[in-house]
């Protein structure tokens, strides 16, 4: 297996692995180290081997050059900038502690006030050390303003991308994204060595890796079995706001290595839908949904799990509102925000990655100018294997995504925590997830960022809550929403591809839907 990124954190990746090193495949999941050093554990029964990628061709050739025309003042970019900025700090603190040691040998000799050649020439040095230091903040300031000022979204990169695409075609990625090459040059020699004979490359950037891989053992004569996972719509994804070559350099990438790919999988049906219409593949990927795994036990039992309400300091009966996973814009918190003031009673409670970042630091500034700071709760996330226990403490879970193509077409993993959690929902009108919640009745629908029609979704849930709850009763409808039943999916697909591989396959029973003790707080 190829992860592009450290393995932690990456609920999909770790629940495939050691599903399928639990049905009796060998398991080697290599990922990417977030220092130098590589590193390695056990998930299960599946070996993780995180590598060392360093990232040299990530970086653009004019960041290795001056900015002459524009910045002639600027320090180059070479890391003299840093090393002339500690010099003058260095600099700058010796002068102190010789003021200081002067000053105490003055107090010594009774001499009471410091004078003479010594004091003088510290003086000196002192306004030549403050005039140095303010140069070398400028030159600091013109360098950062340079970084700035070259971005890759002007018209010049635009007639760049435009051009490489022409003369390249698919191939242009290797003009406009060649960082690509990275991973290609941490992971290439690494699979080479294991001889697979079967590579799952998760997502868009593994899938080259995969694919390379896979002609060179086809010229040695040795088959390797591709199968392709894709996590998201490429081109749906919001693309990087400075770089105009990102966008269409990965999805160039992923157009060129797709057809190696003996089958693939992803994470909903009309995501499978699109991909196959997108690159014309000769059947529909199979459909893993990012559904939480309820059969894995905590690594310390005994732990016990967090009370949201405790944290929040809430009494049973007051009415909370929950969101858990990654605080963007995009993903709409801020109408939970704007809706406090029309939900006198209730309070929101934010289960997020970053607790202390600029975004959410911006909601809670927010709450304070509408006067409803004390109802809105900032927490960070829970382990794992505690998330659905710990959201079912509270009465509606939130999710206020914008629109965004790929928020149109998945059932995304907070979804299923919630409903595991048997939580009433209230969701933002996205396509997928709308139907589902009108189809089952799990929930009520609200357009995106309509904070009147947010409120009148909430005040609809928290009035019935029962009724909505009773959804989760159909026979069948949790148990197919667990990652024990798309186990068994990702098993076929690998023992089709596979057919005559040694050993038994061993498929868990399913796990009763009614305790689900382990899933990851979803992005």
């Amino acid at each position: 297996m190829l992860v592009d990124n450290g393995v932690n954190g990456d609920s999909r990746v770790q629940k495939a692995a050691r599903s399928a090193a639990d049905a009796g495949w060998e398991v080697i999941l290599l990922g990417r180290a977030p220092v130098g050093q590589p590193q390695s554990w056990r998930l299960g029964d599946a070996e993780v081997r995180l590598l060392p990628m360093p990232e040299p061709l990530a970086k653009r050739r004019h960041e290795f050059r001056r900015a002459w025309l524009r910045r002639p003042l600027a320090y180059p970019p070479s890391g003299i900038a840093a090393h002339r900025t500690q010099v003058v700090k260095a600099w700058r603190a010796d002068l102190a502690v010789r003021r200081a040691a002067l000053t105490a040998a003055a107090g010594e000799s009774g001499a009471g006030r410091a004078g003479g050649l010594p004091w003088t020439a510290l003086r000196a040095e002192e306004k030549l050390a403050g005039l140095t230091r303010r140069w070398v903040s400028f030159r600091n300031r013109q360098l950062t303003q340079a970084r700035r000022g070259r971005k890759l979204d002007g018209p010049w990169d635009r007639a760049y991308t435009l051009f490489w695409q022409k003369v390249h075609g698919g191939g242009a990625w290797r003009r406009l994204e060649p960082g690509l090459w990275d991973y290609e040059l941490a992971y290439g020699p690494v699979v080479d060595e294991l001889a697979p004979d079967l590579i799952h490359a998760n997502d868009f950037r593994m899938i080259g890796v995969g694919a390379r891989a896979k002609i060179r053992a086809a010229a040695k004569g040795r088959r390797i079995a591709l199968v392709w996972d894709a996590h998201e719509y490429l081109p749906g994804v919001q693309p990087w706001r400075d770089n105009a070559r990102w966008l269409p350099g990965n999805v160039a990438h992923e157009r060129e290595y797709v057809p190696y790919a003996d089958a693939t999988m992803t994470v909903s049906g009309g995501l499978a839908d699109l991909l196959q219409r997108e690159h014309g593949l000769a059947e529909r990927p199979a459909v893993v949904l990012n559904a939480p795994a309820v059969d894995e036990l905590p690594t310390d039992p005994t732990a016990p799990v967090p009370d949201i309400r405790a944290l929040c300091g809430l009494a049973p009966e007051t009415p909370l509102l929950v969101y858990s996973g990654v605080a963007a814009a995009k993903r709409g918190l801020g109408v939970l925000v704007e809706a406090l003031p029309e939900l006198s009673e209730a309070h929101v409670a934010l289960v997020v990655n970053k607790p202390d970042s600029a975004y959410v630091r911006g909601l809670v500034t927010r709450a304070g100018e509408l006067g409803v700071a004390d109802r809105l709760h900032i927490l960070p996330y829970v382990p794992h294997h505690q998330v659905v226990p710990f959201l079912a403490g509270a009465q509606v879970g939130v999710i206020p995504i914008q629109h965004w193509p790929n928020h149109e077409i998945a059932l995304i993993t907070k979804f299923f925590e919630y409903s595991h959690a048997r939580l009433p929902l209230v969701v933002s009108d996205v396509r997928t997830m709308a139907e589902t919640v009108r189809e089952t009745g799990q929930g009520e629908v609200f357009r995106a960022e309509d904070v009147a029609d947010f409120v009148r979704a909430v005040r609809a849930v928290l009035a019935d809550p029962a009724r909505y709850r009773a959804a989760y009763e159909r026979p069948g409808l949790l148990a197919g929403w667990t990652w024990e039943a798309q186990a068994e999916v990702l098993d076929e697909v690998y023992s089709r591809l596979l057919p005559d591989r040694p050993g038994p396959t061993r498929t868990a029973d399913p796990a009763p839907s009614a305790a689900p003790t382990s899933v990851e707080v979803g992005a």
